[in-house]
Order: C-alpha cells, then sequence, then structure tokens
C-alpha cells in the first residue's frame, strides 16, 4: 500500500493520475485548468503541494514531447506553439510555474494554456 494521495473520485493515486494526462496528448491537448482542478477537486491539494503536483503534471507532459499552445481561434490553426516559456523542457516547466505562482495560483482557470504534442499545433517562425 502506497502512502501517496488518492483521488477522491476515483481511487487511483496521484502518479496514476499523472500519467493519465500525458496519455491523453495522444487523442488531445491537455489544458492547465484540468491539472489545477485535479489537484484542488480530486486530491484536495492546495498551497505548495498544489504547486509540486502542477510542476510534476507539466513535467509528465513535457517528458512525452508536448509544447505550451494557446488555441488558434481566429486563424487557421487549432494550436499555436507558445515559445515565450522556452525551448527546454526545464525552461518550459520554469516559466510556466513562474507564470502561475507570480498570478496568485488561486484560481481553477489559470488561463489559456495547454499542453499539445507539436505535430497537432503549429509552431511560428522564430
Amino acid at each position: 500500500m502506497t502512502g501517496e494521495p488518492r483521488d477522491r473520485r476515483s481511487g487511483e493515486t496521484m502518479s496514476e493520475i499523472i500519467v493519465q494526462f500525458g496519455n491523453e496528448l495522444e487523442s488531445d491537448a491537455v489544458w492547465t485548468w484540468q491539472l489545477v482542478s485535479s489537484g484542488r477537486q480530486g486530491f484536495g491539494v492546495k498551497g505548495d503541494a498544489l504547486a509540486d503536483f502542477m510542476r510534476r503534471c507539466i513535467k509528465e507532459l513535457l517528458s512525452r514531447g508536448a509544447l505550451p499552445v494557446y488555441g488558434g481561434g481566429g486563424t487557421p490553426y487549432h494550436w499555436i506553439v507558445q515559445r515565450q516559456y522556452g525551448t527546454r523542457p526545464e525552461e518550459i516547466l520554469d516559466n510556466v510555474m513562474a507564470e502561475w505562482l507570480a498570478d496568485g495560483a488561486q484560481h481553477d482557470d489559470p488561463g489559456e494554456l495547454w499542453f499539445a504534442l507539436p505535430e497537432r499545433a503549429w509552431t511560428p517562425p522564430e
């Protein structure tokens, strides 16, 4: 038996849920709102524990090759890669977390940032 937190609804461990977010990338982008909501509602975490959960989730998504994207509404593209977060996974992770924490990490909806696989997104030229 693991001492790891379990989701209040499904009973799955935090690690299992984090892997599932990574698995979603094969069919769709993952919205940062999903991560925050899962941490708060599913596991009842807040503060540093929520930040750690977010960091673990984003790290998993990046390890699968995902990039930060915004929806391409009003353009011919469904997703648009957001280069301002950096190019290396560690850099992207640090910058996304810094932005979310600077905003106070108070909202279940931290904005329109999603993560998608590069083949599902348009990368603007440098």
